[in-house]
């Protein structure tokens, strides 16, 4: 076999491959074969027809046809080992040739990886927040740990902002009630925001037994989306009490015994959760002034193929969840379907760039995964799944997915690398300093993030 590569653009080739007749005699045999077990010529066993009798009845095409289905994959794969190509989804096939004893001649047209030259990066200068805890974060996170100990108690009066009520709803749309619109015995928080559009300024002021309608578009169900005729019927009011800011409340509340040391908690896992949102703030931007440095053709079929792909998740998948469908969405997000098309494109264009340039930089740093990190990254991917550790893994074998994770851990090396030599500085002008092991985290996880879904 002999094949030669023309380079198209920087991202797609052709290559022209030659091959010998003798070549193909183990895809004859094994077309022949195949033939043999499907059909069925009177005076001859099943699997026992002469290749001769099978050329007069079904015609040497028919075989040829066969034969050449079968060896072309592994004529491709050789011509793309051989020119050493990174190639990037399916091959256009052309068959340019077939001369029977002689030769087949074809033609695969596919895009490729672009070669890339990655400049020098360690003088990349980014800026991120910087850390602060005020006294006000400290009350505030005090304050939601002492609501989640609130208790509550029913009370003879209208209900309050505040207060928790039970009600019963029954929803109607165009004066019929919903099949899936009946719900009673609801507890509801007033101004919490957690049930329908109105409903806060419909039960406010109403006392037990009382009730009130209101209109609502639905957030879910048979009827998501559309307008509603809404009865609410109070059937308890209940205030909620607060416990006392004290010692006791820290040793209720928390494993400490003082209020003191349940503050000076809170202000460390405060600083902590604002070292954390520094260091993923930092790694975006680094990235960003990379990917700026290197110049990167993306294929055009791969970006298509990106966009329809995130497309696809977003309507089926995520939207689906919400009982949402993309015009909804849209107009929930104030965005017309062109922002929403340039959006998703712009949002593939960097996660393939991404993934390119960082794949580059791990083969440029001969970055290795070992089982240590690949187990602590199928961890993490496990807890954002919703899946047991097992389960994920389950999974990712059976999907043949290994590959996609060593990848992710390798990239996120990558970008650790170039945080590493980068200079991060706070918006004080101080010099931020990133613990190495975090750092890689945080850079797997910011990676993924942005090139979520590219192909390659």
């Amino acid at each position: 076999m002999k094949s030669a590569v023309e380079t198209l653009n920087p991202t797609r080739v052709r290559l022209t491959v030659e091959v010998p007749f003798e070549e193909l005699k183990d895809s004859l045999d094994a077309a022949y074969k195949k033939i043999n077990q499907q059909v069925t010529v009177k005076g001859f066993r099943k699997g026992k027809i002469p290749a001769r009798v099978i050329d007069q009845r079904f015609g040497r095409g028919a075989v040829l046809e066969e034969a050449v289905n079968d060896a072309l994959p592994k004529f491709y794969t050789e011509a793309v080992n051989e020119a050493e190509l990174s190639v990037l989804g399916q091959p256009e096939v052309d068959i340019t040739e077939l001369k029977d004893g002689e030769t087949l001649n074809f033609t695969a047209e596919v895009d490729v990886r672009p070669a890339l030259e990655i400049p020098d990066y360690s003088g990349i200068e980014v800026e991120v927040d910087a850390i602060e805890v005020t006294d006000e974060d400290i009350e505030k996170s005090v304050e939601q740990l002492r609501e989640r100990f609130a208790s509550t108690s029913p009370v003879e009066r209208a209900a309050e902002d505040g207060d928790v009520v039970t009600i019963d709803l029954e929803a109607k749309v165009d004066g019929e009630v919903l099949e899936d619109g009946i719900a009673n015995g609801v507890s509801y928080t007033i101004g919490s925001g957690e049930l329908l559009d109105g409903i806060d300024d419909a039960v406010k002021g109403k006392s037990a037994g009382e009730e009130a309608i209101f209109t609502s578009e639905l957030k879910g169900g048979s009827a998501a989306g559309r307008e509603a005729e809404v009865t609410v019927k109070v059937t308890q009011v209940a205030a909620r009490e607060l416990p006392e800011l004290d010692d006791d409340f820290a040793q209720l509340a928390s494993e400490f015994d003082t209020l003191e040391e349940l503050k000076a908690d809170s202000r460390k896992r405060l600083t902590n959760m604002k070292q954390f949102d520094q260091a993923t703030q930092a790694q975006e931007r680094v990235l960003e002034k990379l990917l700026d440095l290197v110049e990167v053709p993306v294929p055009e079929k791969l970006l298509e193929d990106e966009v329809n792909t995130r497309k696809h998740n977003l309507e089926h998948h995520q939207l689906g969840q919400m009982g949402l469908d993309l015009d909804k969405y849209l107009e929930i997000q104030g965005k017309t379907a062109e922002e929403f098309e340039t959006e998703t494109r712009e949002a593939a264009v960097k996660g393939i760039k991404t993934q390119f340039v960082l794949d580059e930089l791990v083969k440029k740093e001969e970055l290795n995964v070992n089982q240590e990190e690949l187990t602590e990254h199928l961890m993490r991917r496990a807890a954002s799944s919703g899946m047991s550790p097992d389960q994920f893994a389950q999974a990712v074998v059976e999907g043949g997915q290994v590959p996609l994770l060593v990848g992710e851990v390798a990239r996120g090396k990558a970008l650790a690398v170039v945080v590493e030599a980068a200079t991060v500085k706070d918006t004080n002008g101080e010099v931020v300093n990133l613990d190495d092991e975090e750092e890689e985290t945080e850079a797997a996880e910011a990676s993924e993030t942005s090139e979520e879904n590219a192909e390659g």
